[in-house]
């Protein structure tokens, strides 16, 4: 009998504090206007008092509660981040704490936006490969901490929040293909170098701001539009299915841009692509499972979909998926 892994619930949390770009014009020289033509963005929610952890939790509790499973259930724990609680423990080892289960793995992936995707295609392997049945990844984000809120080339892109999957054992087709990529030249292209150890070895000489989030956007821009319209097709075609297969387009909510040029790549009608970056900015590796809940939850993607996701973030990574949901 051939086994699969299959996501079978989903959970998402975001913060209750809405920041809009009304907002964000009394403070950084910036406009409405300027920001929904160029990204998309409308508002992003800000965590005031809830770590990565806290709201992984509320992610987590929800999915597990949607898989109609029990937390004993779960023998692994991933979380996709760039803004852990610490560098040691790891998020996944607060979130196990969190949930109250003993024993099974836990770790932390940081591949940046790409992380759901990376930390989705290591649980599927562990599935495969009989070292889990149930896993509980967990795309978790709070770069409001790591913004710098005089750059107002960043600072209007991002939110924070938290999307959860439970990956399990299935005897039907789930995740249907996986492609992973990175290319270290481009490191400068977009980082935060605050936090690391080479920012924390020069204690004497603390420069948090400049350190923290930075990208150059054009040059991104024009590496993302390609990269993420081309590993999309590629999933496609290495999925076993063929294009007309394709119900929906759940893309890296980073900009709508970027994520009208993947759906023509791939003739998708913009009914089929699933967009939530206007109400929560671009959320890192929470931006994908977070738009897959609340499209099932709303009723738009139903079971036996078939959903191709992609997304790139800094290293640079960029990575696609097609499921089954």
């Amino acid at each position: 009998m051939n086994s699969y892994s299959k996501i079978i619930g989903t959970g998402s949390y975001f913060p209750s504090k809405i920041l809009t770009n009304k907002d964000l014009e009394k403070f950084v020289d910036t406009s409405d206007e300027w920001i929904v033509t160029r990204t998309g963005i409308r508002e992003r929610r800000i965590s005031e008092d809830k770590t990565t952890s806290e709201m992984a939790y509320e992610a987590a509790i929800k999915a597990i509660e949607d898989a109609q499973i029990r937390k004993e259930d779960i023998d692994g724990v991933i979380v996709a981040t760039c803004t852990p609680d610490s560098l040691v423990p790891s998020t996944a080892c607060y979130l196990e704490g969190k949930l109250g289960i003993k024993g099974p793995f836990a770790f932390d992936i940081n591949a940046a936006c790409s992380g759901f995707i990376y930390s989705l295609a290591i649980g599927d392997s562990l599935i495969k490969n009989n070292l889990a049945n149930n896993i509980l990844i967990v795309g978790a984000e709070r770069l409001s901490s790591i913004v710098n809120w005089k750059d107002r080339s960043t600072c209007v892109l991002l939110g924070d929040g938290a999307g959860a999957v439970i990956l399990s054992k299935s005897d039907k087709p789930g995740v249907r293909s996986l492609l992973l990529h990175a290319d270290g030249e481009y490191t400068s292209l977009l980082e935060c170098k605050a936090g690391g150890s080479t920012f924390l070895s020069n204690r004497e000489d603390f420069d948090i701001e400049s350190n923290l989030f930075s990208m150059k956007g054009n040059e991104v821009f024009k590496i993302a539009v390609r990269a993420m319209a081309d590993v999309a097709v590629k999933a496609v075609e290495e999925s076993g299915l063929n294009f007309e297969d394709i119900d929906f387009l759940i893309p890296h909510q980073a900009n709508l841009r970027i994520i009208d040029a993947v759906a023509k790549r791939l003739k998708l009608d913009s009914d089929k692509v699933i967009v939530t970056l206007d109400k929560f900015g671009n959320t890192s590796a929470a931006s994908i499972p977070t738009a897959l809940d609340i499209a099932r939850k709303n009723g738009k993607i139903k079971e036996g979909a078939n959903i191709v996701s992609a997304a790139f973030g800094g290293g640079l990574t960029w990575a696609a998926t097609v499921f089954t949901i």
